[in-house]
């Protein structure tokens, strides 16, 4: 199967976040190489192109689509959280532009093997956004507890039927091991009332975004990420980041605001004595949201948010 997948808000993301053609930016999840293709193209014979993804298809996809860029381009298989360290082995020390677009790519979702997709009811229980892994979703069914399947579906998936999504599964995998996405749906269906699945959409999208997030540390990594890539920036660089559920943007609204005002100050102190100096700006107050047209034309954009931080330029190198 071809990786496909169509790049969200990308003229809004790369106008935002290309503000030298001759400088060096990294795309810290690459996927096909949508994103950085628009990138690449935006840059003079001087600048450079980092990408960074887990996924050996990804990767694939993105250097035969990058090859035209030749040596302009560097990739590297690792996860975004690996970025700063990866970096300093090239010998880059500061960097104009990062961009995260998170999330699952629309190739990872269409493709049966990988798991992903709750649509698809004879795909293996996988989820692994690196296949170098050994643990995949399966292992998460058979050996959580009742309790921290609860957490798991209700912190990262938000579902109000948390708890009897986790009873459901934990009864079931006592009489067989739950090892399809389609015995895991059938699941599910059981422990939601009729009357709410009628109602609303597929009845496994919130638990299988949370086993998803659990498995791949999704949160855990962004929000370890996050005060790093704004360290590595140059004066005036900016980092992008296209979150697709709510917690992922709280967690990056949250950052981009302390970053910008770190003073933790009681505030009836006339003046600041805690030392901490902002790192920058967030550009964006309110998230930069995809056009009615693009919604129209692509239904995965339709909850994606642009947030955009900027380095500031008085910033000491």
């Amino acid at each position: 199967m071809d990786f496909e997948h169509v790049s969200v808000l990308l003229n809004e993301t790369v106008d935002a976040l290309v503000t030298d053609p001759d400088g060096i930016y990294a795309d810290g999840t690459l996927g096909g190489g949508g994103h950085s293709l628009e990138v690449c193209r935006r840059l003079s014979d001087k600048g450079r192109l980092i990408g960074i993804d887990q996924d050996a298809d990804a990767i694939a996809a993105a250097r035969e689509r990058l090859k035209p860029f030749g040596d302009r381009v560097t990739i590297l298989r690792c996860n975004y959280s690996e970025m700063c360290d990866r970096l300093s082995n090239l010998g880059i020390s500061r960097i104009d532009g990062i961009l995260l677009d998170l999330g699952v790519s629309s190739y990872q979702l269409d493709e049966p093997s990988r798991g992903f997709a709750y649509r698809e009811e004879n795909a293996p229980l996988d989820m692994r956004m690196d296949c170098r892994q050994s643990r995949t979703a399966r292992d998460i069914l058979e050996t959580y507890s009742e309790q921290e399947l609860y957490r798991v579906i209700r912190d990262y998936g938000e579902e109000r039927f948390a708890k009897n999504i986790a009873k459901h599964i934990a009864a079931a995998r006592k009489v067989r091991p739950i090892e399809t996405t389609g015995e895991l749906n059938e699941i599910i269906r059981a422990a939601i009332p009729a009357k709410v699945r009628a109602a609303g959409g597929h009845p496994s999208k919130r638990t299988y975004q949370a086993i998803r997030i659990e498995l791949n540390r999704e949160l855990e990594v962004l929000a370890d990420s996050l005060d790093g890539m704004i360290d590595r920036l140059k004066p005036g660089g900016r980092l992008c980041v296209i979150t697709f559920h709510s917690i992922e943007d709280r967690i990056v609204k949250t950052n981009f605001k302390r970053n910008e005002n770190p003073c933790t100050c009681p505030d009836n102190f006339p003046v600041c004595v805690c030392g901490k100096v902002s790192k920058g700006k967030m550009l964006t107050r309110k998230p930069i949201l995809p056009s009615e047209e693009e919604m129209e034309h692509n239904k995965r954009a339709k909850s994606a948010k642009l947030r955009v931080f900027e380095k500031a330029r008085d910033s000491v190198e």
